[in-house]
This record gives C-alpha cells, sequence and structure tokens, in this order.
C-alpha cells in the first residue's frame, strides 16, 4: 500500500497507465464472453474513477483520453483501428470522453473540499489543546514569579530556588509545546526538506546533549549506514520519542537507544523500561491529539509529540512503529540508507 502511494504521488500518470490497462485487460477477457460495449465502458469509467480520487485532475484526464482510445481501437467495428462506423458507438465515446473529463473536475473540487474540512478540523482540534496544554505551564511560570516578585526578600534561599527552578521547567516545557505543535501544522500542511547526506549517530548525540540527562544512554555501533535527512527535523522526530520515553519511565530507569542495519534500513530503537504500551494502541498512539490523560486530571502528554514524529520520519520516507517487547516499550525508527531509495 505504502508503495502504491509512493507511485501516485511521485507518477500520476503512470499510476493512470496502469489502472487503465488492467481496466482494458479486464474487458478483453469479458470481451470473449460477449460483454456488451456498454459494459467495456462502465470498466474503463471505473478506471478513470479510481484515477481521479487517488491522482489528480491531470492525471484522470489523461486515463480518460486513453481510454476512449483503447474503447475505439480495440473494442468498436472496424476493430484494430481508430475508425468508428457505427454512429452509436461515436454517440457512447463522446458521453464517455465528457464523463471522464467532468469526474476528474469534481474529484479535485471534492478533495479541495475535503482538504477545507480537514484543517478546519486541525484549527478545532488545536484551540481545544492549546486552551487545555497552555494552561498548566502558564499558571505555574505566573505564580512562581509571582511568589518570587512578592516575597522574594522574605523566602529561603533553597524555596527561590525551587520557584525559579520550576518556572524555568515549565518555560521549556511550553517551548517545546509549541514548536510540537507548529511542526504539526506544517505537516499537516505538507513539508519540504532541505536534505542532505548524513550520519544518523551525530544526530542523535546532539539529541542526547539536549536533554544532559544521565538516564539517556546509547549503544554504540559500527558502521551505520548514512542516510538522506534533514538534521534539524529528525532531530525533532527523535527527541519527541525519547522524551516520551522518558516521561513514562520510572525516574530511576534508563533510556537506551540502539542501532541496527538490515538490507537497506538503518533501525535506532528507543527502549523504556516503563509500563509499555497496549497492543491496541500501539496505532492509536501516534495519532494526533491522543493521550492518556482523562479530561484535566490524570498523566498523559498533549498527544502532539509523537505525531510529529512520526510525519517527519514518514517525509524522509521512514517508518515509526512499536515493537513487541515483555518489559517496557520499544519504539523503533526505520530510515532508508543512502541508496536504497
Amino acid at each position: 500500500m505504502k508503495n502504491i502511494h509512493a507511485l501516485i504521488r511521485k507518477a500520476p500518470f503512470v499510476f493512470a497507465l496502469l489502472i487503465v490497462c488492467t481496466a482494458a485487460i479486464f474487458s478483453f477477457a469479458l470481451d470473449a464472453w460477449f460483454l456488451p460495449t456498454q459494459g467495456t465502458l462502465l470498466i474503463l469509467q471505473l478506471a478513470v474513477v479510481i484515477t481521479a480520487l487517488l491522482g489528480n485532475k491531470q492525471s484522470a484526464i489523461f486515463a480518460g483520453v486513453l481510454s476512449g482510445l483503447i474503447f475505439n481501437y480495440f473494442f468498436t467495428i472496424p476493430r484494430f483501428s481508430l475508425h468508428m462506423a457505427n454512429v452509436h458507438d461515436i454517440v457512447n465515446l463522446s458521453i464517455f470522453l465528457i464523463v471522464a473529463v467532468l469526474t476528474g473536475f469534481m474529484a479535485e473540487f471534492y478533495k479541495a473540499k475535503q482538504e477545507a474540512l480537514e484543517r478546519a478540523e486541525l484549527r478545532a482540534s488545536i484551540l481545544m489543546s492549546v486552551s487545555h496544554d497552555l494552561r498548566t505551564p502558564l499558571s505555574t511560570i505566573i505564580g512562581s514569579l509571582g511568589t518570587l516578585k512578592e516575597y522574594q526578600h522574605r523566602l529561603p534561599d533553597q524555596e527561590r530556588e525551587e520557584l525559579l527552578q520550576g518556572a524555568l521547567e515549565e518555560s521549556h516545557r511550553l517551548h517545546r509545546y509549541i514548536e510540537n505543535l507548529l511542526q504539526a501544522t506544517k505537516l499537516h500542511q505538507g513539508i519540504k526538506l532541505n536534505s542532505v547526506n548524513q550520519g544518523l549517530l551525530p544526530i542523535v548525540n546532539n539529541v542526547i546533549k539536549r536533554f544532559e540527562n544521565e538516564r539517556v544512554t546509547i549503544e554504540q555501533a559500527d558502521m551505520i549506514p548514512n542516510i538522506t535527512a534533514s538534521g534539524y527535523l529528525l532531530e525533532q522526530a527523535i527527541y519527541n520519542v525519547v522524551d516520551n520515553a522518558l516521561k513514562y519511565s520510572p525516574s530511576e530507569c534508563s533510556v537506551m537507544l540502539r542501532f541496527a542495519v538490515e538490507d537497506n534500513l538503518v533501525h535506532l530503537d528507543v527502549v523504556d523500561e516503563g509500563p509499555g504500551i497496549g497492543w491496541e494502541q500501539k496505532e492509536a498512539v501516534f495519532d494526533l491529539f491522543f493521550s492518556t490523560r482523562t479530561g484535566d486530571s490524570g498523566y498523559g502528554g498533549s498527544g502532539i509529540g509523537l505525531t510529529v514524529a512520526k510525519g517527519i520520519i514518514e517525509a524522509h520516507h521512514g517508518r515509526i512503529s512499536i515493537l513487541p517487547s515483555n518489559k517496557g516499550c520499544t519504539v523503533r525508527i526505520s530510515l532508508p540508507s543512502v541508496g536504497s531509495e
């Protein structure tokens, strides 16, 4: 399925050609059983509709014209000629071409409306999320700074330090949330990568430096192939996965990052010792705003970090998945090595 989507995206006219040829072969098979010409037109029309819904307007029109030529050459009298002697066939072909062109335009109109609806739903979801997830860090920051301003001369040094540290931590949390929110919006609109040939290990090392946390450890690996990636974006994706692992792991447990190479893929596994993820939720955790939190209470994230990670990794033609694990959770990031795409 992933290969089909890639073909549609990169070569819509090749996809249209394959669909129309498949419909033509199917029509040939049924023609041997005396399929009426109207039936052949319906099968070819179905090929145009499929192309229009999955491809674009141009590929749909191309499919319509190609289907018309195939119908004319192979299924009308005289056969194997572009000449048509039957007026009925000429009328049928004319109607077919008109419907094919209209189908392309209507499919494009439908897609535009669908994208507009999705953007509206995204804006509504973002507003709901912002109203909730900005409230807690902002309240903490305002409360801590307000207390410091009002009572700073009467507070012990340790309490002042704790208030400042709490405000700083919530500020970083707020920054991460806004950054992920912006990336989620960009990904929804279609992100453009400025990718270069580089190693994955330096990117992972940058992630570890950002945490400055001894709990994050890395299992070094030799001979890791290079990847083609946008370093900043991929770093953000890996950061989100590691941050999620730290959040759900006991404070005394480590989070291990390890590499593996398989065929033309470079794997990065993020392994934690937390409560794990239920197998029924292994796909849902990557959905936008999915969280284990209930209402305003409970423990859970904003439901953006892993969604952004998935979007960035898929933009790099990679995949993120949850691996089966007896203990904790293992998130695997798989990226194509240089020369494998």
